[in-house]
């Protein structure tokens, strides 16, 4: 189910096969790729490769195969893997703890958010805590709307002093946590978004998911059933 929140609250809730007919209400923006973090590093990937001298690769030394392979298979014992199963839903790959911004905090105060977390988007909310619109990093670097470079301090702290809502993408299209993983990527490729909110059948603010959430997904052990539902 998709839905589309804007700064007078939901504006469209049906299915993403009409997301074509509701796109022209959407702004895209784009936004910095980022960085990829791979949590189930291996030994074939952190160097542990003895040389014929059984040297470490970097030159140092390093453990006899034998003994890497059984230290290998005691953190296997002391830290067995979880139970893992196909990726097919929103709610297997997106980040249940959202950072979001107000929509009546200041660009300065945003832009610190975003910087503080390392992340690229954050998703707006009103007083009371509704969605209402998506801050990217791109929206706020957009060169059509930043002071010049030579501009007096003054201009650039009229910029910044101003609210999340002047430069925020509104409306903004969310998912519901049980959505498959295939009409999320039709969405975002359609939108061209770097991710978007989730919410749950309340409409509460229940989560994000992006472009780099899935990413990780695909270079970790889980398939991804991406023709499910």
């Amino acid at each position: 189910m998709l839905a589309i929140y804007g700064t007078s609250g939901l504006i469209y809730r049906g299915a993403i096969e009409d997301l074509r007919r509701v796109l022209p209400t959407l702004r895209s923006a784009r936004t910095r790729a980022l960085a990829v973090e791979v949590d189930r590093p291996d030994f074939a990937d952190s160097g542990w490769q003895p040389d014929r001298v059984g040297r470490h690769a970097g030159g140092g030394p390093t453990l006899p195969r034998p003994a890497a392979v059984a230290v290998q298979a005691y953190g296997e014992v002391q830290h067995p893997a979880p139970t893992r199963h196909p990726l097919e839903r929103v709610s297997d790959v997106m980040t249940p703890t959202v950072v979001s911004v107000g929509q009546d905090e200041t660009l300065q105060q945003a832009w610190q958010t975003l910087e503080a977390r390392g992340l690229g988007q954050a998703p707006v909310v009103a007083a009371g805590g509704a969605l209402v619109g998506l801050l990217t990093r791109a929206e706020l670097l957009r060169a059509d709307r930043l002071p010049r470079p030579d501009e007096h301090p003054l201009v650039w702290r009229a910029f910044l002093a101003q609210p999340v809502a002047a430069v925020m993408v509104s409306p903004v299209p969310a998912v519901e946590p049980d959505m498959p993983l295939r009409r999320l990527a039709l969405l975002l490729l359609e939108t061209g978004l770097p991710g978007v909110p989730v919410v749950r059948a309340d409409g509460a603010l229940g989560g994000f998911v992006s472009r780099t959430d899935v990413l990780k997904a695909i270079v970790h052990d889980p398939p991804l059933d991406l023709w499910a539902g």
